[in-house]
């Protein structure tokens, strides 16, 4: 018996002796991780402290936020060898970015930040000489005093503050990094079939940090919608919190304007016009089930008071399989309404107040069916696969969507239809029409080449199902027989994407055409696990910075969508010819400051 647990302990020995050299390694991470450091200044060469940094993975999303200390410093330490992007952001100047900063194993890339009103700049600066360290005493420094990574104990009123700071100073440091935007703009309103508000005209948001990590938004949007001489409005409010594993976002956001149903007899703008009301209360949130697995889940729940009221749920869940080098693979579904909140975390690009606006923009998609009120409500089954080389992104998907009670805009004549089929649409003469139920299959492959730090070029092209009128010529009696005369067709389309930042003007331009059968009405399909932008026609998108002469930044914006009004579908005969359509002809601008 003894000589068996001789051998036994023997055999213990040999293998922690075998696991020791591993272990050491394991706990020894220094040697496979690189770091980030900068340093942000103005134009003068003056340090800016509090500014917002944003590291960025080889997809463009966001890994790591940090502020910069009192002497304009940054740093992330502790990065998994790959490819990232940083982008500055700090009130009156404008956002400087830079991409693909290559991080080796036990490296420091130093980058230097000026920030202009204009044109700013993100210059890599040379290699350090001295080896042997990973990190100098004055970058420690940096990340011990850096609001970003302090410890947790810092919540404690007791903790986190020197000795001798006043409550109303520790009321100051709690309350930090507080940016607003307020927005004035006119033209054309979008149309209520892309599920959007019309920018009523006067927009505004505002944000502040509480203790680091806590982030509070409230944003708002008034004015009139179209011949309403009652305001309408819309105000938006979310709470999110960062955490290593998690990073919970609530939101709550309601609506409120007037319409009023064709031939109801009612005056529009009366105080008895119907009023449409909104509310929704969302949630998202990730968590990382392994070091390369991550959902985004979430759910939205929606109230739609207007002539009737519904409530209804829309939840959505997305799992990515991250295999670094070698490509990530994405699989979601929602059910319901298209998931809004997920849509602008993704297109998150370090402006909060932007994407927060952009949020509220978006309503319910409702229409009139006999004088019941209808939401679309759609069931999206995707998978996608996306793999970054270099400068150049390539990306796969295919998907399977399930839509019922689809409203379109629809132009022209409309005598023949019953009012009780109709719904007035905000921004233009037309009306909502319901065209009832449709289901599709599509696939779809893009790529995208970066050029330089100032031009991106990208194309795109798939198959999908689209919208055509066995009819065509033929006259409509009613809106039964209208819809039986709407079919869904396989069509292939083409997209191509150009964005440039002109030198020296700072002027950022982003245009694209969407081609396809344009006899035919292709609806847009929302991705949720690749990038790819389907559009119909030519699209113009300009942001133009202006200098600084006010303690704000100023920015031009112009949005022309759809100029050559491509992407209709006819329908009607002599006399009753209309037009069916999902994006229609819009030119708007406006003018942003920033605080």
């Amino acid at each position: 018996m003894a000589q068996p647990l001789a051998r036994l302990r023997t055999s213990f020995v040999l293998f922690g002796a075998l696991c020791v050299p591993v272990i050491a390694v394991a706990a020894s991470p220094e040697g496979l991780s690189g770091q980030i450091l900068g340093q942000v200044r103005n134009a003068s060469g003056i340090a800016q402290m509090g500014a917002n940094v944003y590291l960025y993975n080889r997809y463009e999303e966001v890994v790591r936020r940090g502020l910069t200390t009192e002497q304009g410093r940054f740093a992330f330490d502790a990065l998994t060898p790959d490819v990232y992007s940083i982008r500055v952001v700090l009130a009156s100047f404008v956002p400087a970015e830079r991409r693909n900063i290559a991080v080796l194993p036990n490296s420091e890339n130093r980058l230097d930040i000026n920030l202009s009103s204009v044109l700013s700049s993100v210059d890599l600066a040379p290699p350090s000489s001295i080896r042997g360290t990973l990190m100098t005493d004055d970058w420690k420094w940096v990340l011990r005093s850096s609001q970003s990574t302090r410890s947790i104990m810092r919540f404690a009123p007791e903790l986190g503050y020197p000795s001798g700071t006043s409550s109303s100073d520790r009321t100051l440091t709690a309350f930090s990094n507080t940016t607003g935007l307020v927005k004035l703009s006119a033209g054309d309103g979008q149309s209520f079939t892309r599920g959007a508000q019309q920018d009523l005209g006067t927009a505004f948001a505002l944000a502040t940090s509480i203790a680091g990590n806590s982030r509070v938004q409230f944003s708002g949007n008034v004015g009139y919608a179209g011949a309403s001489a009652l305001p309408a409005a819309g105000f938006r409010t979310s709470y999110s919190r960062t955490g290593d594993n998690s990073s919970p976002e609530v939101i709550l956001t309601m609506h409120q304007l007037y319409l009023m149903p064709r031939g109801a007899g009612i005056a529009m703008g009366a105080d008895n016009a119907p009023p449409l009301r909104t509310m929704s209360l969302a949630f998202v949130d990730k968590t990382e089930i392994a070091d390369n697995i991550r959902l985004d889940y979430g759910f939205d729940l929606q109230s739609v008071s207007y002539l009737d009221r519904m409530n209804y749920a829309s939840p959505f869940i997305r799992a990515t399989y991250d295999a670094g080098s070698q490509g990530r693979v994405r699989v979601g579904y929602s059910s319901g309404a298209p998931p809004a909140e997920l849509l602008v975390r993704d297109s998150e690009t370090a402006n909060g107040l932007d994407q927060s606006l952009s949020s509220l923009a978006m309503m319910p998609r409702i229409t009139l069916s006999n004088s019941r009120v209808a939401v679309e409500r759609t069931q999206n089954y995707e998978i996608g696969y996306e793999r970054v080389e270099g400068s150049r992104t390539y990306s796969i998907g295919a998907y399977r969507e399930l839509v019922s009670n689809a409203g379109f805009l629809l132009s022209g004549p409309t005598a023949s239809l019953p009012a009780a089929d109709l719904l007035p649409d905000i921004s233009s003469r037309g009306s909502i029409f319901n065209v009832g139920s449709y289901q599709r299959v599509g696939y779809s492959a893009s790529v995208a080449q970066t050029l330089g730090d100032r031009l991106e070029v990208a194309v795109a092209a798939g198959r999908t199902g689209a919208l055509a009128n066995d009819n065509l010529g033929a006259s409509y009696a009613d809106a039964g027989e209208l819809r039986a005369g709407i079919r869904p067709v396989q069509r292939t389309w083409v997209t191509m994407r150009a964005s440039s930042v002109v030198p020296k003007a700072g002027t950022k331009v982003t245009a694209t055409y969407g081609w396809t059968d344009f006899n035919t009405l292709m609806p847009t399909h929302v991705f949720l696990t690749q990038k790819t932008n389907q559009d119909v026609g030519m699209n113009v998108f300009l942001r133009q910075p202006l200098p600084a002469f006010l303690p704000w930044r100023m920015e031009l914006t112009a949005e022309l969508r759809n100029l050559l009004a491509q992407g209709y579908l006819p329908i009607g005969g002599i006399g009753t010819r209309s037009i069916l359509t999902n994006s229609p002809r819009t030119v708007r601008g406006g003018l942003a400051f920033i605080f």
